[in-house]
């Protein structure tokens, strides 16, 4: 049930980790991306010296296989992806745009309560190679709130306190944030809780996204790891 995420596709708000205090403020945390050769992992020990020089906490860095996500108000992140680029020679390292798409349960569930802390579930999909598609998916998405209200009514039942989805070139990043003490597993079900669009808004997602180098056949969205819970 966990990679039948509701909405898209299926980085959420998190300030310096997977687990932090909500704050409700117009900014986004910024997405850095090392990937390494497909097949190899990436050795995590080289980032204790690089995040204790940025002051990075260790629930600000996730994983999955040869990729690690940072997270967060990164400030000189600049100098931040030269230090990482110069540590894991002939990775790929990048710093993703502003989010195209973010729900909000302030903004979109009327008279909803805030949780006073989240968790933060990021995953990572592509889009498909076709730019036709890769367009048409991104105008979904731009009209979804008018067009397709169910979708975020369905975050709202399934209380997301945050959702927000990053583009670099084909590659989505996508950040859930939920009630500290709840589970995507507990949650994500009640979207489609009477609400038999969301099932229609994912079926159709489904065809404009797969999944990355070094996924399983048929494998879409795939959880990075905090690295602080190898």
């Amino acid at each position: 049930m966990r990679h039948s995420i509701c909405y898209l596709l299926v980085v959420a708000w998190i300030m310096v980790g997977s687990r932090a205090k909500a704050q409700r403020t117009s900014t986004h945390p910024i997405v850095i991306e090392v990937s390494g050769p497909v097949g190899k992992s990436l050795n995590t020990r080289l980032l204790n010296r690089i995040a204790s020089h940025y002051r990075i906490a260790d629930s600000a860095i996730y994983h999955w296989k040869n990729h690690l996500v940072f997270y967060g108000d990164l400030a000189h992140t600049a100098d931040l992806q030269k230090a990482l680029a110069k540590a894991y020679i002939g990775a790929q390292v990048k710093q993703y745009p502003q989010p195209f798409y973010r729900f909000n349960r302030q903004q979109h569930c009327k008279g909803a309560k805030i949780a006073g802390e989240w968790t933060n579930i990021i995953l990572t999909a592509n889009l498909v190679k076709a730019p036709a598609m890769q367009q048409q998916y991104l105008q979904y998405h731009a009209s979804q709130f008018t067009k397709w209200p169910e979708v975020a009514n369905g975050f709202c039942n399934a209380d997301f306190q945050q959702l927000i989805v990053y583009k670099s070139g084909r590659q989505l990043m996508l950040v859930i944030s939920i009630p500290k003490g709840k589970t995507l597993d507990e949650l994500n079900p009640k979207t489609t809780e009477n609400n038999p669009r969301v099932a229609e808004w994912n079926n159709i997602m489904k065809k404009y996204q797969e999944g990355i180098a070094g996924t399983k056949p048929g494998e879409t969205w795939v959880f990075l790891k905090p690295i602080n819970e190898q």
